[in-house]
């Protein structure tokens, strides 16, 4: 088992930027993929970055390329999510996610950490 616990959200206003953290515990020997999804209210939850274990394969959302980046530190099992540049329309809860391969799909990941809300003001 693993836990994952998100932090960093909040309310910034567009243009503005937000760095999440997601710490891991538990089972962590295992070498993991790594990312974020996010969910709007009314929408599917949607990949926003993902990265496997090395940090040498990634993979984002069309909508945050260019604007996002993710990394992660394995000494502190933690992957990062700098957010650039903010708009109205990445308002979303963000989760971070454990799983063993590198994929765009939800339903590929086996851990869930509980989200953490960001919000974008016009």
């Amino acid at each position: 088992q693993v836990q994952l616990l998100e932090s960093g959200g909040g309310l910034v206003q567009a243009g503005g930027s937000l760095r999440l953290s997601c710490a891991a515990s538990g089972a962590t020997s295992r070498r993991y993929v790594m990312g974020w999804f996010r969910q709007a209210p009314g929408q599917n939850r949607e990949l926003v970055a993902t990265m496997g274990w090395s940090g040498g394969s990634t993979a984002y959302s069309d909508s945050v390329k260019g604007r996002f980046t993710i990394s992660r530190d394995n000494a502190k099992n933690t992957v990062y999510l700098q957010m650039n540049s903010l708009k109205p329309e990445d308002t979303a809860v963000y989760y971070c996610t454990a799983g063993p391969i590198l994929s765009g799909r939800a339903a590929s990941y086996d851990y869930w950490g509980q989200g953490t809300q960001v919000t974008v003001s016009s």
